[in-house]
């Protein structure tokens, strides 16, 4: 086999769902002609994998073309090696957050500038999403890393 899969079950979702094996990513084709990829490890790898699904799409007899293409959501995560307080950080940091342990394991910090979403875990693991562009990855994480120190768990 080729090593694509299709699936297509409107009741559930109402596009198709394409996988390709390299670069590993999923795609989502909607019927306004609208295509979505994720599972890219970089944004080359996205444009690569994007144009793939585009190619498979004009095999199969439609007229698709390549056009378009931008980074919707970037995502990172790391770990920054301690505990932290999360309900420090709540109480203090409140306006910019959301900690509901009962609900969600994480706090939610939605910073302002850049426009990043943090998910941050009590085990020092941190995911960042939201991002349209590295350099927004990088600033929220130089802006969170100190506040973090500040809560770090004894």
């Amino acid at each position: 086999s080729s090593g694509i899969n299709a699936e297509y079950n409107p009741k559930r979702f109402a596009a198709v769902i394409m996988r390709i094996r390299e670069p590993r990513t999923t795609a989502l084709l909607f019927n306004s002609g609208k295509m979505v990829c994720t599972g890219a490890k970089s944004e080359e790898e996205s444009r690569l994998a994007s144009r793939k699904y585009a190619r498979i799409i004009q095999k199969l007899g439609f007229p698709a073309k390549f056009v378009e293409f931008k980074i919707q959501n970037m995502v990172g995560s790391c770990d920054v090696k301690f505990p932290i307080r999360l309900e420090g950080l709540f109480a203090q940091h409140g306006q910019f957050s959301n900690y509901e342990p009962e609900l969600f394991p994480g706090l939610i910090y939605r910073m302002v500038k850049p426009k990043v979403v943090l998910l941050i875990f009590v085990s020092g693991k941190v995911v960042l999403t939201g991002a349209k562009d590295r350099k927004d990855i990088q600033e929220a994480f130089c802006s969170i890393y100190p506040i973090l120190k500040n809560f770090r768990k004894k």
